[in-house]
């Protein structure tokens, strides 16, 4: 009997919480392992043996209901990056080393990108020192939607049911007044433009959503914008436009750089929100009329309440998928969502190599945008619809979701 580790690293979902749930189910009914260990802070936690037994704080079937309905990170995050191994092995050693200490045969991180880095550095130092008896699984986790390897990445079905039913309702109320005026909504988006997409699954009851939707795939043209939101003005009098975070023009430099200090996070990644205000000041001296920005921030990944059924569900299945292929003794492996078809909706659950995975991107396909730049196709419409079916059943408590809380 061994032990296991989990742990969740960069920015939170409203399903990353089943995916860990999934993880302990499958850790608990093996019966291959003993210890149920969760390290706080992700592979910071790690450093600092800052581990809780999940055996003691997740105990039966409720609880993991509990924490599957739970949105953000309940073992809490990190933005860390392990230095190259090639350079330094400093780091990898520790890990090993705390991992022998705490007899941990397996470890499985939720996260993205920056976190399949960490499986695909952490294994591959294993493998190369011929440590067969620790197995390094990652687990999916994204609401932008961009790892390769899967069809798509738990959270981001979450996200994208908030996105659509908040623009639905934002068009609502738009259009209440006769006046011209116009209303940019942002949403999260550095490199891919799925959140933004999404915004476009409004229109499915029937009601107009978003006029116009700029994905940061395309070149942002500042000048065929404003001609976009003039020709609108023309045939309606409230027009909302969904815009990634991320937009940039031709030459590649984001729109938000213009109230951007320049700062980087721990990866070298921009801080890049404002793309909306620079818009919204853009139409007020070039057009002139009534215009707002709205900024969704943090409620896109946050929003457990309206979390999608589909997500929840296959984020669980994903993480006992994870632990199933640590258990089996697999290594260096992500899980993974192969869809098999759109309508009947059908997927079904397997895993990829983690080299595949980490620092790769994958960005919304070119035939998905229409030709002006300014839409979405119906094709990625049908990607998308599945993805945000079913409302799962929150428990309630003193009139709020009920959440678990782990530390």
């Amino acid at each position: 009997m061994k032990n296991l580790l989990v742990a969740q690293s960069g920015g939170p979902t409203a399903a990353i919480n089943a995916t860990l749930a999934g993880v302990i189910a499958g850790a608990y009914t093996s019966g291959k392992v003993d210890k149920v260990l969760g390290a706080v802070n992700g592979i910071q936690g790690v450093f600092a043996e800052n581990f809780i037994d999940l055996r003691e704080k997740v105990s039966g079937a409720e609880q993991l209901d509990l924490l599957a309905q739970t949105p953000a990170a309940a073992l809490g995050s990190c933005r860390f990056k392990l230095k190259d191994l090639e350079k330094d092995q400093e780091q990898f050693e520790e890990i090993v080393r705390i991992f022998r200490k705490h007899e941990i045969s397996y470890f499985i991180y939720i996260g993205g990108n920056d976190s399949m880095d960490t499986v695909d550095k952490l294994s591959a130092y294993c493998a190369g020192k011929g440590i067969d008896d620790i197995f390094v699984v990652g687990a999916p986790k994204t609401i932008d939607n961009d790892l390769m390897g899967t069809d798509h990445c738990p959270g981001f079905g979450s996200a994208a049911k908030y996105i659509a039913a908040t623009f639905s309702e934002i068009e609502r109320d738009c259009h209440v007044y006769n006046t011209k005026a116009v209303t940019i909504v942002e949403v999260m988006g550095r490199n891919a433009g799925w959140l933004t997409a999404a915004s476009a699954l409004a229109r499915g009851n029937g009601e107009p959503g978003p006029a116009l939707i700029y994905l940061c795939e395309t070149a942002f043209d500042t000048e065929r914008f404003l001609s976009d939101v003039r020709a609108k003005l023309e045939e309606q009098d409230a027009v909302v436009v969904a815009i990634s975070e991320g937009i940039r023009n031709k030459d590649g430099a984001y729109i938000s750089e213009e109230v951007q200090s320049g700062a980087v996070d721990n990866f070298g990644h921009s801080y890049i929100s404002g793309s909306g205000k620079v818009l919204e000041n853009l139409v007020r001296e070039k057009i002139g009329c009534k215009v707002r920005s709205i900024e969704l921030n943090l409620m896109q990944r946050c929003a457990g309440h309206i979390a999608s059924a589909v997500d929840i569900q296959e984020s669980r299945m994903l993480g006992m998928t994870a632990c199933q292929c640590a258990l089996e003794g697999r290594n260096a492996v992500m899980a993974a969502i192969i869809r098999k078809s759109d309508e009947p909706y059908e997927v079904e659950f397997a895993s990829v190599p983690v080299s595949e995975v980490s620092n790769r991107e994958k960005k919304v396909p070119a035939e998905w945008v229409n030709e002006a730049g300014n839409d979405v196709t119906e094709e990625l419409l049908s990607y998308l619809r599945p993805l945000i079916r079913g409302e799962n059943a929150v428990r309630y408590e003193n009139g709020i979701p009920k959440h678990l809380v782990l530390y």
